[in-house]
């Protein structure tokens, strides 16, 4: 063979050499390519498949804490609770505890939502101006006349006027004229627009709800943090300045079940939903669901009460 001939022989080795390899390195990107979405694809279908479990898993919590309501006599039912189960590869806590735990924004007086705004950090005179405006939100206009309160809204720039109705949702808060957001944001914990009482359960409520109550002191609330509390609590606190008519020890109708799931894989979901009790066909009715909370920034008011007096 000539020398021209064999260079030309080893030049189209070479080229199909580089031509294998190019088309062996394709071959090596679309196996990763397919691996990826083979990984995500699993992951997707895992994630939507634990999202079923946990929905399922929590309407379970709901049917046994209402059954633990219900088949217990009215005088004697409780207030509040906690029990935990096992079911479909997961872990699952659940406690409940009733809305007159917490402030109810529609049917709350003023110097309340004054002392839950000052117990969470706003100052006297701020907290009842807070205090008029969530009044002014939920209050309705008197017909044939303007509406101050809307006046307000529409001062201060904003496109949107109070509800002047009941507060639909909690949430509403954040949008009430002059109520800064960070503090807003903070009472959303404490608040419920389901217990349609204006009294407080003091043997249930967090202790920044106990603190909003008129006349509560330091040392009066360390001792409705005791346990157990004094039969006398209401009592004691009607003789220390705090109104009869804003304590109990009763629950209402609407209980808060907060639900944590647990899956052996490692993931975790919370969720918390309030049910109306009581009913002509059924148990129980869903008032409120929510996925995926965040339990640090809204605890219910139970772990609340719990982590308070050290308990977990």
């Amino acid at each position: 063979m000539s020398a021209e001939a064999f260079r030309r022989r080893a030049n189209s080795d070479g080229f199909i050499v580089v031509a294998v390899l190019w088309i062996l390195l394709a071959l090596a990107a679309l196996v990763s390519v397919f691996a990826i979405y083979v990984t995500n694809t699993e992951l997707a279908v895992s994630v939507n498949d634990d999202s079923a479990r946990a929905e399922a898993l929590v309407s379970a919590s709901l049917e046994l804490s209402a059954f633990r309501l219900v088949t217990t006599p009215r005088e004697s039912r409780p207030t509040r609770g906690a029990f935990s189960f096992r079911l479909g590869r997961a872990n699952v806590d659940v406690d409940f505890c009733s809305e007159t735990a917490r402030v109810d924004l529609n049917m709350a007086p003023k110097d309340l939502l004054a002392g839950l705004f000052a117990a969470l950090g706003a100052s006297s005179d701020d907290a009842a101006q807070y205090a008029d405006r969530v009044i002014g939100w939920r209050t309705a206009p008197t017909t044939g006349t303007e509406d101050p309160e809307a006046s307000l809204y529409r001062a201060a720039g904003l496109n949107y006027g109070p509800r002047g109705g009941p507060f639909g949702d909690v949430a509403e808060l954040t949008l009430v004229l002059g109520v800064p957001p960070a503090i807003a944001e903070a009472a959303l914990p404490y608040v419920t627009i389901y217990s349609g009482r204006a009294e407080i359960n003091i043997r249930d409520a967090a202790p920044i709800v106990l603190a909003a109550l008129p006349g509560m002191t330091p040392g009066q609330l360390s001792t409705f943090m005791s346990d157990p509390l004094p039969s006398d609590a209401p009592s004691a606190a009607t003789r220390n300045g705090t109104r009869q008519n804003l304590v109990t020890t009763e629950g209402g109708k609407a209980m808060r079940v907060t639900v944590r799931v647990r899956f052996d894989t490692g993931r975790k979901i919370a969720s918390q939903v309030v049910i109306g009790m009581g009913g002509n066909e059924k148990p129980y009715r869903v008032l409120s669901w929510q996925d995926d909370i965040d339990l640090q920034s809204a605890p219910s008011a139970a772990a609340a009460w719990e982590q308070a007096r050290g308990g977990g």
